[in-house]
């Protein structure tokens, strides 16, 4: 017989009434965790790995949706069992590209009744070369509308600010996250960030919107995943220093782990949170980075 969440070991420990989850507090620094959802339907080994940050100071957790337009469990579905499970508010990715207006109206509505109060209103990945053939961009909205709609569904809503470091377009980006203000978006959460200037440029150039931004901290492990990010991710930008840094470590993880911890100080002098995205599913760099 298929196991179900119900049978899942350390199931939460406090109750299952989503109701009693918290809304994300914008007046203090929040630090939230990236979770990606697994590929099919069992939830226990994502859950079980959760379980492990339950004594670290996290507020919450933001839930991808079909990251690099690979289908992964549903945002909305993961959502609601990490509420149940460790009591803290998880933000759900919603994007234009899988979903037209219809399914994400309904979605929307099925997550409030859910008690999933937040989420992260984004464009998405583009679909592979090698797949459109079979697989379809939606889009029968912008990113603009989307806000407003789950705005408008009385979810407390996020934006993205890609900064686009490697065409020198954050000038362009900034007047999309003044639109996506405009459209209803509560916080907006950074593309990964590496180095105090870059934070320090950011913070300058949208003091003037009137919403928190939350810092995107990813970790590195290796000096290939570092020439990865920079080479081939856009929007990421990891300094030459760093790189450097990483090929000549002894041991790399810790290297990836002591600048997230430096991200992480650098955040709070500029933001007003953090998003850290532990990268391959390893939740246990958490630990050292919020020591």
């Amino acid at each position: 017989m298929e196991k179900k969440y119900s049978d899942c070991e350390g199931k939460a420990s406090g109750t299952n009434d989503t109701a009693q989850v918290s809304a994300i507090d914008l007046d203090n620094f929040v630090i939230t965790v990236e979770v990606v959802p697994p590929h099919g339907g069992e939830p226990c080994g994502i859950l079980s790995a959760l379980d492990s940050l339950k004594n670290l100071p996290i507020s919450g957790f933001s839930v991808a949706s079909n990251p690099v337009a690979k289908p992964r469990m549903s945002a909305m579905a993961l959502c609601s069992l990490i509420q149940q499970r460790t009591g803290k508010f998880a933000i759900m990715h919603s994007t234009t590209r899988d979903d037209n207006r219809i399914s994400l109206q309904s979605t929307f509505w099925g997550a409030n009744a859910l008690g999933i109060k937040h989420v992260l209103a984004v464009t998405g990945d583009l679909v592979a070369l090698s797949e459109r053939k079979i697989t379809s961009d939606v889009k029968d909205m912008d990113v603009f509308q989307l806000i407003e709609m789950a705005k408008n569904s009385g979810m407390i809503t996020g934006a993205v600010l890609d900064f686009r470091p490697e065409i020198n377009g954050l000038e362009k980006e900034v007047e999309r996250l003044e639109k996506k203000a405009a459209a209803g978006a509560a916080f907006a959460v950074t593309q990964p960030i590496y180095d105090r200037d870059m934070a320090r440029t950011i913070s300058i150039s949208t003091s003037h919107i009137d919403i928190p931004i939350i810092m995107g901290i990813l970790p590195l492990r290796t000096s290939k995943h570092a020439e990865f990010l920079h080479n081939r991710v856009a929007g990421i930008v990891v300094p030459e220093k760093l790189q450097e840094k990483m090929s000549h470590a002894k041991d790399p993880i810790s290297e990836g782990v002591a600048n997230a911890k430096e991200m992480l100080a650098i955040a709070k002098e500029f933001f007003r949170g953090a998003c850290i995205m532990p990268p391959f599913g390893h939740y246990e760099v958490m630990a050292d980075i919020l020591k």
